[in-house]
């Protein structure tokens, strides 16, 4: 799967899972070549989100409703992720 499948990908399953206001994902693979983890051919990302859903949780479990969302994805389409998961 290329990184651009992935971001549709991670777009359509967080949009699904938790309505975001806002979501940006940023692929950063290109800084990680050479890395360990960049030979299995799977993405590093950042994901900027914004939901209600996130209304009453700590940034913690904000994460794992996000790696929730995603769990499909890992290991093979993602590799790594930095979420900045914050309120609308």
């Amino acid at each position: 799967m290329s990184n651009i499948a992935r971001i549709e990908r991670i777009h359509t399953l967080l949009t699904q899972a938790l309505a975001p206001s806002k979501l940006h994902i940023i692929d950063d693979s290109a800084k990680h070549r050479g890395h360990a983890g960049a030979q299995s051919g799977a993405g590093h990302f950042q994901i900027e989100i914004a939901a209600d859903a996130f209304i009453g949780k700590t940034p913690i479990a904000r994460h794992r409703m996000v790696y929730a969302a995603l769990s499909s994805m890992f290991p093979n389409d993602i590799h790594a992720l930095t979420i900045h998961a914050s309120l609308p």
